[in-house]
């Protein structure tokens, strides 16, 4: 059975110019004015040209928008805009970055120690594949049967394991040493084999081959007792092994990796005569000014009753509209981070005037929200991109967010300034015998902090601190 009815729901559509601001307040500065140019250059019905003077051809009266309403057009002449929408364009173009770098790749550091070694085609094609397939600390995470199966699907070179092995094993020798290793241990014994015999290299290189798991558990005792050695060549041989480098990858910089970007601070924050002042960088905000020939259609559109002439009209009063949207959102984006971060800055006072983490509340996007009078999803929009550069550093928006647990005074204290006195017992405590989780409660107690024990080990784990028995040195 068939049946119709009436529904009356109430939804929220967002503006444009909402919608622009969004995503504007998501962009960091860096990208900012790349994305203000890439708009004017997308845009042809925009003057991108400042006027030179009465005399020019365009003078500046000329180019001036002119403000002709789209109404002046007949309802049954409007052409619907996805009408005119240009169909071969992706909803949203992938940015282009034009990059240069003199700097050499890790990557192409290994292809080039390549180009000296004396192989066949095949085993050169082999040999590159595998280079490709290392990851950014120079590590190799898959096995030689899955390469093989890659090797056949995705390149179309027929392989075995023993052949995979052989490359991988020349590959090895390379510089930095340790690059092509398949795990931590692989990568130290690939280090500790290129130096030495020197005793206490000897040790290192039989803990590293036999004694291992003894070795990342701390288990010392086991080590002397079954190497027959002393606890001063334990100590030597362990000298040796934490001067090794764990990521040899990192050695050589990757010019190409887009991750390693350079932070342009959105906000600048200075200490003046005791007062805090806060400015953020300039750029400029650009003038919506029209082509001469382009306002002249509108002009023309108001007297005209030309189908292809109101067409082109209403093409060109959507580009200017868009134009306009785009600017009014730019100076809204420049106000809300203004008031968002100024809110922040009043909220944190005391912390800013030193920089002492102990000075740091406890501060949700909540509170902000209700400082500011924006919704929670702006303010994490703002606090999640942008960076402030201090008179004591530079630091992310988010930094400055943290929950909060209560002292014995049942006074509120944020949880950084409990990481930083967890920090602090971590490093001051006896490393010959380091503190457990529950000595850790009780000693954060006598500082005035209740915490739980559970609590004592989330927050050991986010500050990356082993527990107590890896903690152990000789």
């Amino acid at each position: 059975m068939i049946s119709q009815g009436l529904e009356l729901k109430q939804t929220q559509r967002l503006s444009p110019i909402q919608m622009q601001t969004i995503k504007l307040i998501e962009t960091p500065f860096q990208e900012l004015e790349q994305k203000i140019r890439s708009e004017w250059e997308s845009n042809p019905v925009l003057d991108d040209e400042q006027p030179q003077g009465r005399d020019s051809e365009d003078s500046e009266e000329d180019n001036e928008p002119k403000d002709v309403s789209i109404d002046d057009i007949k309802d049954d002449d409007y052409i619907p805009s996805y009408k005119l929408r240009v169909n071969n364009w992706g909803k949203d173009e992938r940015e282009h970055y034009d990059t240069f770098s003199v700097k050499e790749s890790f990557t192409q550091s290994l292809m080039d120690q390549l180009g000296f070694q004396q192989l066949s085609d095949h085993q050169r094609q082999v040999a590159e594949f595998i280079v490709g397939s290392l990851d950014d600390d120079g590590y190799l995470r898959r096995s030689c049967d899955t390469l093989v199966d890659d090797l056949a699907f995705r390149a179309g070179i027929e392989t075995d394991e023993e052949e995979v092995e052989a490359m991988l094993k020349l590959i090895q020798e390379f510089e930095p040493a340790g690059v092509g290793a398949r795990d931590l241990r692989e990568c130290l014994l690939l280090q500790i084999n290129r130096m030495g015999d020197a005793p206490d290299i000897e040790t290192a290189r039989v803990i590293l081959r036999d004694h291992y798991q003894e070795f990342i558990n701390k288990h010392y005792q086991k080590i002397c007792s079954r190497m027959g050695i002393t606890l001063d060549e334990l100590k030597a041989a362990i000298k040796r092994i934490i001067k090794l480098n764990p990521a040899p990858g990192g050695q050589i910089d990757d010019s190409y990796n887009d991750r390693a970007q350079q932070v342009i601070p959105d906000f600048y924050l200075e200490l003046q005569d005791g007062e805090l002042v806060m400015s953020m960088p300039r750029f400029k905000i650009p003038e919506v000014r029209v082509k001469k020939r382009y306002s002249e259609i509108l002009e023309d559109a108001q007297h005209s009753n030309d189908r292809e002439t109101k067409e082109a009209a209403t093409y060109v009063k959507q580009r200017i509209d868009s134009a306009k949207w785009f600017v009014e959102a730019l100076k809204q984006r420049q106000q809300t981070l203004e008031k968002t971060m100024k809110a922040i800055i009043d909220f944190q006072h005391d912390y800013f005037m030193d920089g002492d983490e102990a000075n740091l509340k406890p501060m949700v996007l909540k509170d902000i929200a209700e400082i500011t009078g924006f919704d929670i999803s702006t303010i994490s929009r703002v606090a999640n991109s942008k960076f402030i550069e201090t008179h004591f550093g530079i630091f992310p928006l988010k930094y400055f967010f943290s929950e909060g647990l209560e002292n014995k005074e049942g006074e509120t204290v944020s949880t950084r300034e409990l990481k930083k006195a967890l920090r602090e017992l971590v490093d001051e405590e006896d490393k010959n015998k380091p503190l457990t989780d529950d000595e850790l409660v009780e000693a954060m107690g006598k500082q005035g902090y209740n915490v739980a024990r559970r609590t004592i080990a989330k927050y050991r784990d986010q500050l990356g601190i082993p527990k107590a028995r890896l903690r152990k040195e000789l």
